[in-house]
């Protein structure tokens, strides 16, 4: 048995790069960008009235104003603002030559359509000015961000239409089990429901691959052996539930290397997690991860998502922020990592779940993160600051 720290080491010495490809840009939503973008013009680009006013020069702001023209956005002004004069213009239009500020609209009074008086003493500028949010060449977006909406909306200011990011790793899922039913069916009284798949399926897919289910798998070796085989030859990674334990029917690892995976390690010092396999076959990999579902769900968050941005070249998958805790934390043994689901109150303070161990997958529902306790602590006091890892 090795410590996550070993293992998560020979998992990062084995991630190779998938390879990249443009797409276009609506179709890039949570894909890894894979070059810096830069800015092909100002932003503004140009001096912008940012309220719906009268543009005009500051030191004529207590004389009566005659109106020369009005702006609306799109358009280019006609005219240059000379002394008592002014432009009504709208939100987003250009600031015309000789303005340098723009009177809003509700605080003037009209005298007649061309003739105008501004009520107050002063007023800001209301004026973007050109270039004040971006400048040209400046980097919008760097290498290694995973694309959300945020990013999509900079990356459209520069007309970046393709941007190059990484190919989607697919994952193949594997459940085993003879005991596992498929969710529509109502399980007897020796059988459980497959959360497992549906979970891994949902944080493969959330996290940028394309999950491939294979369905239930028996506890049998030459089916296991021939859906493996199978899914090693459409896939970048395989993910198997169930099956890594000590048990009689617990024939994963063994399996895996005879359809030609060497096993890079078998069991790794967590709770919950210890029975997690990793192994590879050319570039394809694979995790043997518990059946117990909070097992997978944490194998998956601590192992498969280190993996997952290793193919893909993602950068700052996770946030990790430190919190007090609000309660006192203990445990009887003390020789694995543990990690413990927790919740965050409105005090930003570590509070517990509802936790009975890693077959209670319904606790995850209420928790805000994840915590871990390195080995040798047995107990973390109230008020101690420690990392939050959200989910």
């Amino acid at each position: 048995m090795i410590t996550y720290e070993q293992a998560i080491e020979i998992v990062k010495a084995n991630i190779y790069s998938l390879g990249v490809e443009n797409v276009e840009l609506i179709k890039s939503l949570n894909r890894v960008l894979r070059e810096d973008v830069f800015s092909d013009i100002n932003m503004p680009p140009f001096n912008k009235s940012a309220m719906d006013g009268y543009a005009c020069r500051r030191k004529d702001i207590a004389s009566e104003l005659e109106v020369i023209e009005t702006i609306q956005a799109g358009c280019k002004p006609q005219k240059r603002i000379g002394k008592n004069q002014c432009a009504k213009i709208m939100t987003g239009a250009v600031i015309p030559e000789g303005a340098d500020c723009v009177i809003i609209i509700e605080d003037v009074d009209h005298f007649t359509p061309d003739k105008i008086k501004f009520r107050k003493e002063k007023t800001p500028d209301n004026i973007c000015y050109k270039g004040e949010d971006v400048v040209e060449g400046q980097k919008l977006v760097s290498l290694g961000t995973r694309i959300t909406e945020k990013e999509i909306a900079s990356l459209a200011l520069t007309g970046c239409m393709k941007p190059l990011v990484s190919i989607q790793p697919k994952v193949g899922i594997i459940t085993t089990g003879d005991e596992i039913v498929e969710p529509q069916y109502v399980p007897n009284e020796a059988q459980i429901r497959n959360t497992n798949a549906y979970q891994l399926i949902a944080q493969s897919e959330n996290f940028g691959a394309i999950a491939n289910y294979s369905g239930i798998v028996k506890d049998r070796e030459d089916e296991i052996a021939q859906v493996i085989i199978k899914v090693k030859n459409e896939n970048d990674l395989i993910l198997i539930t169930g099956g890594v334990s000590m048990g009689e029917f617990d024939l994963v690892p063994e399996v895996l290397k005879k359809t030609g995976f060497e096993l890079l390690f078998e069991k790794v010092s967590t709770q919950p997690g210890k029975p997690t396999v990793f192994g590879k076959s050319g570039n394809v990999f694979v995790f043997g991860m518990p059946g117990n579902p909070v097992s997978s769900f944490i194998v998956f968050e601590f192992f498969v998502k280190e993996f997952l941005a290793g193919l893909m070249g993602l950068k700052n998958y996770f946030k990790s922020i430190p919190l007090e805790m609000g309660f006192d934390y203990n445990r009887k043994r003390s020789e694995r990592l543990a990690r413990v689901p927790i919740k965050i109150n409105s005090e930003s303070k570590i509070e517990p779940v509802e936790y009975h161990g890693s077959a209670h997958i319904n606790a995850l529902v209420f928790a805000d993160g994840i915590i871990s306790i390195p080995i040798g602590i047995s107990e973390i006091k109230k008020g101690t600051v420690v990392d939050v890892r959200q989910i």
